[in-house]
């Protein structure tokens, strides 16, 4: 399905505060609400054949907020409502782990939790990329940070915040399809 690109190339996103609206701990799969430009945003990486990954921290189920059951259903949600507009998520990579956790299980120091880029290396392995080719796009300077550890591009969702030089972003954008636009002029380059 990929056609413009190179199959080394991909883009993840952050969820909360980049493809749906944060709502604190999202513990109700009724409450996800698609940022506007979203979608179209997906459907122009989907249409130039680029696999669109989310990457998440969920540490809501290490803080016993939710469990991984309502997070499936959460996710099955946001899958549903993107295609409902023709856009499509190829996978989603979440880490439930936070140190300092009221569930046991979960109360670790991980490598999948951003800055951490354990699920950037899932992903690249599960769908054969080069990271130094990819991009990630977020709300947050950990966002930026993850991808750069493993040498590939940032781009920050200024939204009208204040952006730091700690936040040190390839590219700062409006919003999603504003930061994919730059993506895609960014491959031709």
């Amino acid at each position: 399905m990929r056609s413009s690109t190179s199959p080394e190339t991909g883009v993840f996103l952050d969820r909360d505060d980049t493809l749906i609206r944060d709502k604190g701990y999202l513990n109700d799969p009724e409450q996800v609400e698609i940022l506007p430009g979203a979608a179209d945003a997906v459907r122009a990486l989907n249409q130039a054949g680029i696999p669109v990954i989310i990457i998440t921290n969920q540490s809501g189920i290490a803080r016993g907020l939710l469990d991984e059951d309502t997070l499936k259903a959460i996710h099955a949600r946001l899958l549903a409502d993107l295609s409902a507009q023709a856009a499509r998520i190829d996978a989603i990579y979440y880490c439930p782990h936070h140190p300092e956790g009221t569930w046991e299980e979960y109360r670790v120091s991980c490598s999948c939790r951003k800055p951490e880029p354990g699920l950037l290396l899932m992903a690249a392995d599960t769908f054969g990329l080069d990271l130094r080719r990819c991009y990630m796009v977020g709300d947050k300077s950990i966002d930026i940070e993850t991808i750069h550890r493993v040498g590939g591009k940032g781009i920050l969702l200024g939204r009208g915040k204040k952006i730091t030089m700690d936040d040190s972003p390839d590219h700062i954008a409006e919003g999603l399809l504003d930061a994919v636009h730059w993506i895609l002029g960014d491959l031709k380059r």
